[in-house]
């Protein structure tokens, strides 16, 4: 991409047409509010590129323990379950990299100097060529964490990228390819995911704590229901674009 939003001064405005189909990353490392939130974002990406060789990381900040209507839930049980549930829904999508939880509280996350720096250090640790994560500029976006994680992720790739961030890491900078940002409010790129639609379902269902909270789904109709709701926006955000399934993004290149 040739424009540089991040330039001193006022960079000159333009109008973007969307990119496609990255070239295949060597790793990619996918950064998620909650469990379940990577393969709702960018699930389909991830699988193709899997199936491609790229190593597939996960790192999600919250422990997801606000994940349940039932207000006498066993808290404890509920976050050693959705971390299973992770590390199963990554193996679903065929990737063999890292899955890093930051443990979090769920809805109390922030953007803090603390966390940029763990972020920083798994950036600098696994040495990433794609980072993939939540648009913290969407409008109208209501759950804290998500905005929190997107922000997150871009704090941390610049500390990630600098050597006098962090100098007590011990690691050498990196500094990352490209960034994508899913839940975009602007789009930017496109991603042919159209032979991974079931791959990214399949890891969807791994998150089985959520079949209620988040997917709706009490029982086999209602998660049927639910596949087909999945299968429906995929396609919807292909047919402009001549696919018959995508995922889009923001995508930041100036890094």
């Amino acid at each position: 991409m040739t424009d540089r939003p991040n330039q001193p001064g006022q960079p000159p405005a333009t109008t973007r047409s969307p990119s496609f189909d990255l070239p295949v990353p060597a790793s990619a490392l996918a950064v998620g509010a909650h469990p379940d939130d990577v393969e709702f974002g960018a699930g389909g990406t991830l699988a193709k590129w899997a199936a491609a060789g790229c190593v597939v990381h996960h790192l999600v900040c919250t422990d997801g323990s606000k994940g349940t209507w039932d207000p006498a839930a066993d808290i404890r049980a509920l976050v050693a379950a959705r971390r299973e549930e992770q590390r199963e829904a990554a193996r679903r999508l065929g990737g063999v990299g890292e899955v890093v939880f930051l443990g979090q509280i769920d809805g109390e996350l922030r953007a803090d100097r603390s966390l940029c720096g763990r972020v920083a250090e798994v950036i600098r640790r696994l040495r990433p060529h794609v980072v993939l994560g939540h648009d913290p500029w969407k409008r109208y976006r209501l759950h804290p964490d998500h905005r929190h994680a997107g922000l997150l992720i871009c704090d941390a790739i610049v500390a990630g990228r600098d050597p006098h961030f962090f100098p007590e890491h011990g690691l050498a900078p990196h500094r990352p390819e490209v960034l994508l940002l899913w839940e975009a409010d602007e789009v930017h790129h496109v991603e042919d995911v159209s032979g991974f639609v079931d791959r990214k379902v399949d890891a969807l269902e791994a998150h089985a704590s959520q079949f209620e909270s988040t997917m709706h789904a009490l029982d086999e109709a209602s998660l049927d229901a639910f596949r087909v709701r999945i299968r429906q926006a995929l396609s919807e955000l292909g047919e402009p674009h001549g696919l018959s399934a995508a995922e889009v993004f923001a995508r930041i290149d100036d890094l």
